[in-house]
């Protein structure tokens, strides 16, 4: 679906053959750095916040998660 989409992955391949050498020279670096400073951000929220959803439904779940990352940017503009 991503791909349908022109959404590439940002995930570097394991490097055993020049073909996967090729494939991760292809990706953005920038774009890459972004990808580990979100990495950053999640894992921020997870130690402040828990690192799991107490609802079983899953649109309440996402609800929880839009919470979590809607007080962690107000922390964030406060401190």
């Amino acid at each position: 679906l991503a791909r349908d989409h022109d959404v590439r992955p940002l995930i570097k391949h394991r490097e055993f053959s020049s073909l996967h050498k090729a494939w991760n020279a292809r990706l953005d670096t920038d774009l890459y750095h972004q990808r580990n400073m979100n990495e950053t951000v999640n894992a921020a929220i997870k130690q402040k916040f828990g690192a799991f959803v107490r609802s079983r439904v899953w649109w309440k779940q996402f609800r929880e998660l839009v919470i979590k990352c809607v007080v962690h940017n107000i922390e964030r503009e406060i401190f």
